[in-house]
């Protein structure tokens, strides 16, 4: 039996391990599963040496949303140490002004005592309309509980501050899965298709009926995805 392939997971914004729980057991015997910690550090900088740290010499990458954003500065920090790459529902582009200011916005309701209030006020746009009130709901939710006021605080710091990504899709030599639920309102399919047509031989994949997290939402089909990716 063929050597399990190092994989290095990158949870999302308010996302902890459970994001990646259905992966980590469909790909067992294929794909030794880490999970970073993105909980520590308010910069991406901090956050990628962190999880370098703790990486193995060689591995494959996935990161979704934030971690997307993450897996291009471990790509900018230690490129030859990424046998391949996965980006789901994330963009290479920095915040405009807009997405700045309404960022700077949750911030501020969570410095003021009121962060059990950002969770809901973000769930329409993390899944699909029909997910809202079910298990998936309830388990960004709970998820969101464990990350805490303080680590999200420092998660936003670290996505306000991220540099603009998309100079660096040309110089990406590795085999990269892009994928994207095709109803993600936060990092809508127009953004993945810029990141694949960016990077050189770059497999997009969308995914009907969902939205913002498809490894709680479809993790069967997510799984399948990255077992393919690991297999190519």
């Amino acid at each position: 039996m063929p050597e399990a392939v190092p994989l290095l997971l990158l949870p999302g914004l308010l996302c902890d391990a459970r994001l990646w729980r259905d992966q980590v057991a469909g790909l067992a015997g294929l794909a030794a599963c880490s999970i970073a910690d993105t909980l520590q550090d308010d910069s991406l900088g901090a956050m990628a040496a962190r999880a370098l740290a703790a990486a193995p010499p060689r591995f494959a990458l996935a990161g979704l949303s934030m971690g997307g954003y993450l897996a291009f500065e471990i790509l900018r920090q230690a490129p030859g140490r990424v046998s391949r790459l996965a980006l789901l529902d994330t963009s290479a582009r920095p915040d405009d002004a807009q997405q700045a200011r309404r960022r700077r916005g949750l911030m501020a309701l969570t410095r003021s005592g009121q962060f059990r209030g950002v969770t809901p006020r973000l769930l329409p746009q993390l899944v699909h309309p029909d997910r809202l009130a079910g298990p998936v709901g309830q388990e960004v939710m709970a998820m969101a509980e464990r990350v805490g006021r303080d680590a999200f605080l420092r998660q936003q710091a670290a996505i306000l501050g991220r540099p603009d990504s998309r100079p660096d899709l040309p110089g990406i030599r590795v085999p990269t899965l892009v994928a994207v639920g095709e109803a993600d309102l936060l990092t809508p399919p127009a953004l993945a298709e810029e990141i694949a047509a960016g990077i050189a031989g770059a497999r997009l994949h969308r995914i009907p009926g969902c939205g913002h997290l498809p490894p709680l939402e479809e993790p069967g089909l997510v799984t399948a995805l990255l077992r393919d990716w690991l297999l190519a």
